[in-house]
């Protein structure tokens, strides 16, 4: 794994950390909670068993790091947009 990668998932952590408020704004913002740690699961599943390139899993991370972002703004939509975008990157790898 490069030091951008790692970067990127160190980034992507902190970030899911320090996301958690603890105000939900109904069911996109459950939804975008929910994508989330399916996304972060699968792009960990996706790294430990070393499927796809470094660079969709580096797409897949910015992805998620932006939803997270995103949710922090409580801009639940584009974080659910972000997160069903990640989630394909990471879906394609496995194929």
């Amino acid at each position: 794994m490069t030091n951008s990668t790692r970067t990127i998932l160190a980034l992507a952590t902190i970030l899911l950390v320090s996301g958690c408020s603890g105000r939900v704004g109904g069911d996109v913002a459950r939804q975008c909670s929910e994508g989330l740690e399916a996304g972060y699961a699968e792009l960990n599943k996706a790294k430990v068993d070393g499927f796809g390139e470094a660079v969709e899993v580096t797409k897949a991370a910015s992805l998620l790091a932006a939803a997270d972002v995103q949710k922090q703004f409580e801009k639940f939509p584009n974080c659910v947009d972000k997160v069903r975008r990640a989630r394909a990157y990471l879906a394609d790898i496995r194929r």
